[in-house]
């Protein structure tokens, strides 16, 4: 694992392959022996060690309370009535949803979401996360940038921002580790089901690690 870790920063450091922008250090999975139309597909979120996504960009939808707080700690933020205005446009909607990476929602409106916006945030797998009064909402934006989700859709290969190239080696490393045992621990034959892993930065080449 860490000499792959090595390969991977060793390439994108090389100046001849050095971007102007800080590259997502992804974990793509390969299943086997698994049939998603009969077998349950497994969801599931872990926060890792080292925030993998600090630039994340992350919106609050909220009540009163929430959207003075947002405003005030400088996080994008839409009340109910700028929801209201959408009319549940599809276009609308999913102009919301391509503009953050992630939402956090107060547990009054969460409820509303359906049938202020329908289906749009779900389908695009963007459903907010439930923030109470008591919670600190730059606390809970920390929280959601360190943490991430594994879901089994329809093909068998998924991939997870894992981190970047500005960690180091050991942060990279230890978040890969904890990513695929969680992933193992998901699946119902274990490392059975697991047939290749790879680790990749944006730009270049895919690693094999398993």
């Amino acid at each position: 694992m860490r000499q792959c870790v090595q390969e991977l920063l060793q390439y994108s450091q090389d100046p001849e392959h050095k971007r102007n922008f800080v590259e997502t250090v992804e974990l793509q999975i390969g299943l086997k022996n698994y049939d998603p139309q009969r077998d349950k597909r497994f969801s599931g979120a872990v926060r890792l060690p080292n925030c993998p996504r600090p630039r994340m960009a992350i919106c609050v939808l909220g009540d009163e309370k929430h959207c003075d707080e947002a405003k005030a700690a400088g996080l994008p933020f839409r009340s109910v009535e700028d929801l209201k205005k959408l009319n549940k446009g599809k276009k609308e909607v999913k102009k919301l949803a391509q503009e953050f990476d992630a939402f956090l929602a107060s547990d009054s409106v969460i409820k509303q979401i359906p049938r202020l916006l329908g289906p749009g945030l779900n389908k695009a797998g963007k459903f907010p996360t439930p923030i109470s009064h008591g919670d600190d909402l730059k606390a809970k934006c920390e929280e959601l940038k360190g943490t991430i989700k594994f879901q089994l859709k329809k093909v068998l290969c998924l991939g997870v921002a894992i981190g970047h190239v500005s960690m180091t080696e050991d942060e990279i490393v230890a978040n890969t580790m904890m990513s695929i045992n969680f992933l193992v621990s998901l699946l119902k034959k274990n490392w059975q089901n697991v047939r290749s892993l790879f680790i990749k930065s944006t730009m270049g080449k895919p690693i094999r690690v398993y």
